[in-house]
């Protein structure tokens, strides 16, 4: 397939850029160049392969998104939030993928082992999953409890010096190439708990998902336990019950509302660009109104959501932000996106589902994104139960 040049610039109506330290902006556009030269290049390749791009990993360490809000001290980059959101924002502007790389290495592997482990595990696991030497995931989700994690069924009993870990966990992203993973079990007393499962455990296989027709480039699969013998050392002994788990789900999807509205910027920088250039009927396509109705639309569900995620990236900053508030901006960045991916995919036309345009893998990434990490449905309920004080979970 031939190399695609990568022509992206970045839309900001509202001039958002003025909110935005010099640091900040630094930090968005070596991303951006680091997409730019690495992953727009390739990605259409690998996603038509199904083939996850495992020497990213190396240099997502090395360009400093993984764990960024981490201390330096414990191999993150001590940045603020906003940062870590304008790092996801360009990584899925790439690829959806490749930003859930990150996702998981930073939020839901590093940052478990930052706030619930032991000094001892910190200094283990961090500075390796910081450079990107390891690579982590994240085992909530069964084959029979999504939605509802409470009822998982994956269980670890007392054996004296270590526990015995049996279950399974399913539409586990980066488990086929993990050397760790951060899995969430229940002891005797049906409390939950967080493990650090290493690969090489006799009992411990990674068996990787086929046949995705979304996220292609992002290695997704299993977690098996047969009677895994794991040290009460990779205990983390900081937390018990959902409230682990749900933390760590919280500063992910916090990162995905800034990295849905990547991919919804990079949509509509393709239709827009298109639209000046495709000519029907004499004139180039931008110039006939529903064609301009959907542009206005995106840019105006754009400006939105980016005055979302910065504000919410300030309340972050201040330690204020709630979990419901990230809630509302994950379920709006995704929504958005969906919608701004299929309106720019119909002003394409036929060339819109081919590989020479990032549109239609955006399209097919975002229908996990939107439901990942709490689907549409449960955060708009998470909202509700806020707002009402009705619970309609129950």
């Amino acid at each position: 397939m031939a190399t695609r040049t990568d022509l992206f610039q970045s839309p900001d109506y509202y001039n958002i850029d003025a909110l935005l330290s010099e640091e900040q902006l630094l930090i968005r556009e070596t991303v951006r160049n680091y997409v730019k030269r690495s992953i727009s290049p390739i990605i259409e390749e690998y996603a038509q392969r199904a083939e996850f791009p495992v020497q990213i990993v190396k240099e997502l360490g090395d360009l400093g998104c993984f764990g960024p809000t981490i201390p330096v001290e414990y191999g993150g980059g001590s940045l603020d939030y906003i940062s870590y959101g304008l790092m996801m924002q360009e990584l899925e502007r790439g690829d959806s993928g490749v930003r859930s790389t990150a996702s998981v290495q930073g939020s839901l592997v590093m940052f478990p082992i930052y706030a619930y482990g032991s000094e001892a595990q910190r200094k283990k696991y961090l500075p390796k999953l910081g450079s990107g030497e390891w690579l982590g995931c994240f085992g909530l989700t069964e084959p029979d409890h999504g939605s509802n994690p409470s009822g998982m069924t994956t269980r670890f009993t007392d054996q004296g010096d270590h526990v015995v870990l049996n279950g399974a966990k399913l539409w586990i992203s980066n488990s086929p190439y993990a050397q760790v993973a951060v899995v969430w079990a229940k002891n005797e007393q049906d409390e939950i708990h967080g493990l650090i499962v290493e690969r090489g455990m006799e009992g411990f296989s990674t068996p990787t998902t086929h046949g995705k027709w979304s996220l292609r480039a992002s290695a997704t699969g299993e977690l098996v336990f047969d009677n895994v013998k794991v040290p009460k050392e990779n205990i983390l002994p900081n937390v018990k019950g959902l409230k682990g788990p749900l933390g760590c789900l919280s500063k992910a999807r916090y990162g995905i509302a800034w990295g849905a509205l990547g991919a919804a910027m990079d949509c509509y920088d393709t239709a827009l660009r298109y639209s000046k250039e495709r000519i029907q009927f004499d004139r180039p396509i931008g110039g006939f109104q529903l064609q301009q109705k959907k542009l206005a639309e995106m840019i105006t569900e754009i400006t939105k959501a980016q005055l979302m995620v910065w504000r919410l990236g300030t309340l972050m900053n201040d330690g204020k932000a709630t979990p419901q508030q990230i809630s509302m901006a994950k379920r709006n960045s995704c929504e958005i996106a969906t919608q701004i991916c299929r309106d720019a995919r119909q002003m394409l036309g036929g060339m819109g589902i081919t590989g020479e345009y990032s549109i239609m893998r955006h399209m097919m990434n975002l229908e996990s994104v939107i439901t990942y990490e709490g689907t549409h449905d449960v955060h708009l309920l998470i909202t509700g139960l806020d707002i009402t004080g009705f619970n309609a979970f129950k």
